[in-house]
């Protein structure tokens, strides 16, 4: 069994690396800039949403295999926490409320107890900076570029610089930091989440009361989005669902309490049947996610977390940053998306036209071609 298994944890097979590929072991992107050998506990605060929760965990098994002894501490978000259920690669799980200033009063001050060795700030913005900062960690790490950065007491060059690319995304981003500082990361390791055997319990059992049992392979759809920039409509969606059910593939949705319209739209479009939930937690769906032969959605938390446990993607952008947001993985998955001159979007609503045609010119026929090779290079 694998070290980071229990019988009651698992994950999907683990990913292989540029390491693990050509035999080169992981580098650091600039020397060590204190003595590794007496840091003992960590401090890795990555605030907000479920896409940056997910692609946060290439830099915590980047530290955990670096330092397999020490105490590595992940500060999130309350709400998105239990996200990391079953995660080995790190220590503990700590949680701030969301706009609670109590809970932020409270929280410094356990942070200050925990008397920290070293502490990353992989967000960026200005409450991240102050509770690094209420930590007391003796190194405090940071981007020069970010909110409050004179909160740091070390600051990195763009990590545009440190990797020596026009463009980054997330994830290297957040491992240029710790590459900065002494951490082999020239890997750069894909994102991975654990499924905990109540969570995949729990849904197989819904799945099964749904008319979907284990040996029947099925196409997970999110069909929603935080935003009209990036959200496809529904009745492209459900075209793409028809053709995967023409080829023996069940048809589930899954979305939040508060997307329930988009679902319910795209399943009336739907000749296929659609099952759908929408009061999954968070380890239910990345279970969910794990079991699924293809996911198709938006650009958005759920198609990171459909990566972390390596189902083949296709994932519609629209506004984002692809370089920046695509998925990180390494199973088979496709970006979808329109060229347009003012792509990347600088906000959340369009600047050019009445409605955002960037995510409205993807058409239907590409989205198919995409599903069709992605579950080719996974068969």
């Amino acid at each position: 069994m694998n070290a980071l298994q229990t019988p009651a944890t698992r994950h999907a097979p683990e990913p292989a690396t540029a390491a693990r590929t050509f035999e080169i072991p992981p580098q650091p992107l600039a020397p060590p800039r204190w003595d590794w050998g007496e840091v003992r506990r960590v401090l890795v605060v990555r605030l907000r949403s479920i896409g940056d929760t997910v692609l946060s965990t290439p830099s915590l098994y980047a530290l955990r295999r670096f330092l397999p002894d020490a105490q590595i501490d992940l500060l999130l978000e309350d709400w998105v926490a239990p996200l990391l259920d079953g995660n080995r690669d790190a220590s503990r799980i700590i949680t701030v409320r969301r706009d609670n200033a109590m809970s932020r009063l409270a929280l410094a001050r356990r942070l200050r107890a925990a008397r920290y060795d070293v502490a990353f700030n992989l967000h960026g913005g200005s409450t991240a900076a102050l509770l690094i900062r209420a930590s007391g960690a003796r190194r405090r790490v940071g981007y020069a570029s970010y909110r409050f950065s004179g909160l740091h007491n070390y600051a990195a060059p763009p990590a545009t610089d440190l990797w020596r690319q026009a463009k980054t995304h997330s994830v290297e981003q957040q491992l240029g930091l710790l590459g900065w500082a002494g951490v082999p990361v020239t890997d750069r390791p894909v994102t991975r989440l654990f499924i905990t055997g109540e969570a995949d319990e729990a849904v197989t059992r819904r799945l099964d009361a749904a008319g979907v049992p284990a040996s029947q392979p099925f196409a997970l759809f999110h069909p929603a989005a935080a935003f009209d920039s990036k959200r496809w409509d529904a009745r492209n969606f459900a075209r793409v669902a028809d053709s995967l059910d023409a080829r023996g593939l069940a048809v589930v949705a899954v979305a939040a309490p508060g997307e329930t319209d988009v679902v319910r739209a795209f399943d009336a479009s739907a000749q296929a049947r659609v099952v759908s939930f929408n009061d999954l937690s968070l380890p239910e769906v990345t279970a969910l996610a794990a079991r699924a032969r293809l996911f198709v959605g938006n650009d958005s938390g759920i198609a990171h977390i459909a990566a972390a446990v390596r189902t083949p993607s296709v994932v519609v952008f629209g506004s984002s940053n692809v370089a920046h947001w695509r998925p990180w993985t390494d199973a088979p998955a496709e970006v979808v998306r329109e060229e347009m001159p003012c792509a990347p979007c600088a906000g959340y609503t369009c600047g050019e036209f009445a409605e955002a045609q960037c995510i409205r010119r993807v058409t239907v026929e590409r989205v198919q071609a995409a599903a069709e090779r992605v579950l080719q290079a996974n068969s």
